[in-house]
């Protein structure tokens, strides 16, 4: 299974007029980044970047005089991001700018069916929150000491820890799968694996002493003729 956990930084919060000027792709296979990045800053041509947005990231339109068009890196992008589910933190934000940008183009949306969005996992995991991207660092133990701005490819590397701890930790990416090849033949959908235990061919020796019984036998007679626990199916 093939992710890509991004973040964009923009000119302010208005898609329709608006521009990406930094986005940031991280990779990751069966949950766990492969090392592969995309990351760039992006010229807005000609919008300028509101205050407001100016003090989260720090990003001017300076800054940006020199680097490419979304036009110009456009297809990088969807070749990094194709065939993979896109990853994002309130992920309706990014895919609108990255939607916007794409129309303006003449390029097919991205559909919501390629969308994770790990606020909506958030908030269904920890309805009392707080969800933002800080307070999940602080909920997982996840460093993120080094963000005193934001920017696209820092956030997106430390979503992609976060992402992992909410939907089970890294254990969870541990689990049985079939291998890609199989994958693939089968249209991309992971096939079931059936996990057998056997019975051990001797019980184990029980490990409470006489006298812990024979007290354990005591403290349930004390509890009367109704206590539950003489309610419990005989063990075997």
């Amino acid at each position: 299974m093939r992710e890509i956990v991004f973040d964009t930084e923009t000119t302010g919060l208005d898609p329709r007029e608006d521009r990406i000027i930094e986005i940031g792709c991280l990779e990751l296979v069966n949950r766990f980044p492969t090392g592969r990045v995309l990351h760039h800053f992006v010229n807005p041509e000609g919008r300028a970047v509101h205050a407001d947005a100016l003090a989260v990231h720090g990003i001017s339109n300076a800054d940006l005089a020199d680097k490419p068009t979304f036009a110009q890196i456009a297809e990088e992008f969807l070749e990094f991001a194709d065939g993979a589910k896109l990853v994002a933190h309130n992920a309706n934000f990014d895919m609108n700018f990255v939607n916007s940008e794409l129309m303006r183009l003449g390029q097919v949306a991205i559909g919501p069916d390629r969308v994770v969005d790990t606020l909506a996992i958030a908030r269904r995991k920890h309805p009392m929150g707080p969800n933002s991207l800080d307070a999940l660092c602080k909920r997982y133990n996840v460093d993120n000491s080094h963000r005193t701005k934001h920017g696209a490819l820092l956030d997106a590397e430390i979503l992609a820890e976060v992402y992992i701890e909410l939907i089970g930790g890294k254990q969870a990416a541990l689990g049985l799968e079939v291998a890609y090849e199989d994958e693939a033949a089968s249209g991309g959908e992971a096939a079931a694996v059936t996990v057998e235990i056997g019975r051990r061919p001797r019980p184990l020796q029980p490990r409470l002493s006489e006298a812990e019984r024979a007290a354990h036998e005591a403290l349930v007679g004390r509890l009367g003729a109704e206590a539950l626990w003489l309610k419990r199916p005989p063990a075997g």
